[in-house]
């Protein structure tokens, strides 16, 4: 009896082994009784197919089955005689607890076997909770869809293995197996055994899975007897599913052997004499590498096409080669011999030939990379040359500073060029080389294509390097200009800053350098510090002076006009002589100064002082005021004063001051006199009206009085 032929029967679980054992490890049978509308035919037919699972050893051990009474009163007429014990799990009700202890007592003396009426707490006295399901207590877990579906899986493929192996051992055993198909075997066998490994993964699966959960907290799950049963029938048929397609595929594989060995040693001639036939033609005729980029380009083109035809013969020699590598695994010495010969025949050709290719694919990429360098670097000699036509407009010395350093760049550019055109050339001529070489074994003289294609590529770095030197030369010559043009551009910015520095001088004399000194000593530092400060202009001028000489010089070499020739000169002519005439004015005013201090101090320290001497001191001092009420007089005529009117001020000032001084110096000698004397007309003398002092006149020019 199959699952398949009573599977709606099944599907109500109107009793199942749930794989649980009683103390003595017989099989626990339980028999729900989920209403009392069951079918005795239809639990009898599900207890006839669960009994015919176990083993007879099984079987021997006896049945323990569970009747639950809480859901039905009804005796079960139909138990098998293999049973050993029933347990009737009594009612919770007192009185379906009486009805249904009657209904299973009267019948006790007819049936073969133990029945216990017990209620579902207690029924752990006689099964341990491990080895009932959860609708008694237990923790034994239990699925009946998934038990259902693996013996649907099981049967199934039992049945398809067993009809499978026949078959394979009728082809196996027939002389006429050359006729038989042998694809469909080998899609069923294939099938078969997914499915049965798949099953026997699932059965150890959950055999492994229960051996573990033992250890836990929770109860073990113990694989049902039927599942032990049918993990080593699964093995048995999967390995005899092996072993007869194993001598099926030897059967085939001896009938296919000299097919194969005559269908390769064909191909392999094939692929060999197209090879050393048409394939080295075509290579024969390709030999030059063009005399530009393009030329290049076109043969590359050519040569990607002979690639191809020769690809389709190399895939021809790999497949072949695998197959050959396969036969020689598993040949006779006879056949090991012939594929050994044919095989080292096609490797050599194919290596041959693919060499030429690869010397051939190898010279075109130099030739093109070649022939790329040199029309950029003609490039590039072009634009230099072009720079080195146009003029130079001199605009100021940062343009010149940039061009020069463009031209100079695009020199180095050329020099790099011309070194890659170099190394370039020379690989082309060691892979021409290369291709001469195996030219040679294929010919008895060397082609003249061979010796034209190394007399272009020297031709072409021979005239390189002499467009190059010309350009050099060149740039020498403009380089040498752009400097002078530098140079000049330096001179007169440099002219230009000493006139700033010249007329940055000058007023600085003309606004700070105003004071006179105090005293003779401090007059003296002044005068020494004028001196060091004239001497720094006249470097100054001196520095523009040779600066706009060198714009001139270079004018005349370079043949071009300049800016300082026109303007700077006289400018730093008008500021020097303005200078020039300002720090002789100062220096004067100094000197006067100087003498005025030198001889008020000589007074004014001696005890004997003769009138000639303050008067002589007077004078100069009064001298002085009045130089210093005078502007400077430019040769331009312009005028300019010292500082400001109250600079001016302050430095007659102190003058005044010690002018007062040698006044009271006059009036004690006065004093003195008159003592000496005691004349009335010496009084007289005295008391007559004199002149204003210097002191006043100058104020009052200052101030309009």
């Amino acid at each position: 009896m199959e699952a398949s032929s009573i599977l709606p029967i099944l599907k109500k679980k109107l009793a199942f082994l749930s794989g649980g054992k009683d103390r003595r490890s017989g099989l626990i049978l339980t028999i729900p009784l989920n209403s009392d509308q069951t079918s005795m035919e239809e639990l009898s037919a599900t207890l006839d197919y669960l009994l015919s699972i176990p083993s007879d050893k099984c079987k021997a051990r006896g049945f323990t089955v569970i009747v639950d009474g809480r859901r039905s009163q009804r005796l079960v007429n139909v138990i098998p005689a293999e049973v050993s014990l029933v347990c009737v799990v009594k009612p919770d009700e007192f009185w379906d607890k009486k009805v249904t202890h009657f209904c299973f007592w009267k019948e006790k003396d007819r049936l073969g076997f133990e029945v216990i009426l017990v209620s579902a707490n207690k029924l752990t006295r006689y099964i341990e909770p491990c080895q009932l399901t959860d609708d008694f207590g237990g923790s034994l877990d239990y699925d009946h869809s998934d038990w259902l579906n693996k013996r649907l899986v099981f049967e199934k493929f039992t049945k398809e293995s067993t009809s499978l192996l026949d078959e394979l051992t009728i082809i196996n055993d027939s002389e006429k197996s050359a006729s038989v198909d042998k694809d469909n075997p080998l899609l069923f066998e294939l099938l078969c055994v997914c499915a049965g490994h798949e099953l026997l993964s699932e059965l150890q699966q959950r055999r492994f899975n229960g051996s573990e959960g033992g250890g836990g907290g929770q109860a073990a799950w113990c694989p049902m007897e039927e599942e032990l049963l049918a993990q080593p029938q699964v093995t048995k048929l999967l390995d005899s599913l092996r072993e007869q397609y194993t001598k099926y595929q030897e059967l085939c594989r001896q009938r296919n052997k000299r097919a194969q060995l005559d269908e390769i040693h064909t191909k392999v001639m094939q692929v060999v004499n197209w090879l050393q036939g048409p394939g080295s033609e075509l290579l024969k005729t390709q030999q030059t590498i063009g005399d530009s980029m393009r030329a290049a380009q076109a043969l590359q083109q050519k040569h990607e096409e002979i690639e191809s035809q020769h690809s389709e013969w190399f895939a021809v020699y790999v497949e072949l080669n695998q197959q050959i590598a396969a036969l020689l695994s598993a040949g006779e010495e006879e056949e090991v011999v012939e594929l050994k010969a044919l095989q080292q025949q096609l490797s050599d050709v194919c290596y041959s030939q693919a060499s030429q290719l690869e010397t051939r694919q190898n010279v075109l990429q130099a030739a093109h990379a070649f022939h790329s360098t040199t029309q950029e670097l003609s490039q590039q000699l072009d634009g230099l040359l072009g720079m080195l036509c146009a003029d130079v407009s001199p605009a100021d010395g940062a343009s010149i500073q940039q061009n020069l350093k463009l031209l100079e760049e695009k020199l180095q550019t050329v020099e790099a060029g011309l070194s890659s055109l170099r190394q370039k050339g020379t690989l082309v001529l060691e892979q021409m080389c290369g291709q001469a070489s195996w030219a040679l074994e294929e010919a008895e003289s060397p082609p003249g294509e061979q010796q034209d294609n190394v007399q272009h590529v020297q031709a072409v770095m021979e005239e390189m390097e002499l467009r190059k030197q010309r350009c050099e030369d060149m740039v020498d010559v403009r380089r040498l200009k752009m400097l002078q043009m530098v140079q000049l551009f330096k001179c007169e910015e440099d002219a230009l800053q000493a006139v700033e520095w010249l007329g940055e001088l000058l007023d600085a004399l003309l606004k700070t350098h105003v004071r006179l000194g105090d005293d003779s000593q401090e007059t003296r530092t002044m005068l020494d510090k004028h001196k060091k400060f004239v001497d720094v202009a006249q470097s100054t001028y001196d520095y523009g002076r040779q600066l706009l000489q060198a714009t001139v010089v270079l004018c005349q070499s370079l043949r071009c006009t300049t800016r300082s020739s026109g303007d700077t000169l006289p400018r730093l002519n008008r500021v020097w002589k303005q200078f020039t005439v300002s720090a002789d004015e100062r220096q004067q005013r100094l000197e006067l100064a100087l003498n005025f201090h030198t001889a008020a101090e000589r007074v004014l320290q001696q005890e004997r002082v003769e009138v000639e001497s303050l008067d002589e001191v007077d004078s100069s001092g009064r001298t002085l005021l009045d130089r210093l009420t005078l502007p400077i007089i430019f040769p331009d005529g312009s005028e300019q004063f010292f500082g400001s009117p109250s600079d001016t001020a302050a430095t007659a000032e102190g003058v005044r001051e010690r002018l007062l001084l040698i006044e009271e110096r006059r009036l004690q000698l006065q004093e003195l006199i008159f003592l000496l004397c005691g004349g009335e007309s010496l009084l007289k003398a005295l008391l007559t009206p004199l002149l204003p002092p210097p002191h006043l006149q100058l104020e009052q020019i200052f101030h309009g009085a």
